[in-house]
């Protein structure tokens, strides 16, 4: 389990994240919403060691607080950034083998593995199959998530965190994303999604967390925030 408590971070000398609790358990996909600025962004990077951060992060009871990113990759927690990061000059096939590198070879003998060899991925990823050996820079935005995805899942992570993973994309896609994320939880894969658009969240998530300002304004299931109208209006609409 995923297990944040009063968790702070920022950048520089400014704080975003004012004291942050939540869990994410094996199986379940939580949905962080909230408007551009509240923080979602930061408490994925933060989670991942990419900034500096007060309070406690475990990770199956281990603390991830003075971890670095490819230390906390190596015990199982794959992440997909809000900037996608594909190596454009790289093929796709070149993309997802470094997936298949460091952290799935680093990782504990004992822990189970939910990767995927590149046949497979092709195969789970049937849109990026024609363009294997097409460079990562060519592909539409639609194509870029999807790979980015793909490269996170080669190393069979048992947390997945994802941040923004259909802004700008077409409806379809946004569709395709859903369903792969739901395919991946039923797995046993814990999944922290990192979302703005209401729709997939209350479509694929088993609890919904919305930010406000830094701080978690309301947290619970799909049908509770479906049925708090002064919740969406007041933290989540424009």
């Amino acid at each position: 389990m995923l297990e944040l408590i009063d968790v702070r971070a920022g950048y520089g000398g400014s704080r975003v994240l004012h004291g942050v609790t939540m869990r994410v358990a094996p199986g379940e996909i939580v949905a962080v919403l909230g408007r551009n600025g509240a923080g979602r962004s930061t408490l994925a990077r933060a989670i991942m060691g990419q900034l500096p951060r007060e309070g406690e992060i475990r990770w199956r009871g281990q603390s991830l607080v003075s971890l670095a990113s490819h230390q906390i990759a190596r015990l199982g927690v794959g992440y997909v950034p809000e900037t996608r990061d594909v190596f454009g000059p790289l093929t796709v096939l070149q993309n997802l083998q470094l997936g298949l590198g460091g952290a799935r070879a680093k990782r504990p003998s004992t822990d189970p593995v939910r990767g995927m060899t590149l046949a497979q991925a092709f195969e789970r990823f049937e849109e990026l199959a024609p363009r294997r050996d097409a460079p990562a820079a060519s592909l539409s935005g639609g194509e870029q998530q999807l790979l980015s995805l793909c490269r996170a899942m080669m190393a069979g992570p048992d947390l997945l965190i994802v941040d923004e993973p259909t802004e700008g994309l077409a409806p379809r896609v946004v569709a395709r994303i859903g369903r792969i994320l739901t395919d991946l939880r039923a797995t046993g894969v814990a999944i922290l999604l990192v979302e703005q658009k209401l729709s997939l969240a209350l479509s694929c998530a088993q609890r919904v967390a919305v930010m406000g300002r830094g701080a978690l304004v309301f947290e619970g299931t799909p049908d509770a925030l479906a049925a708090a109208p002064e919740i969406r209006r007041e933290w989540l609409e424009v």
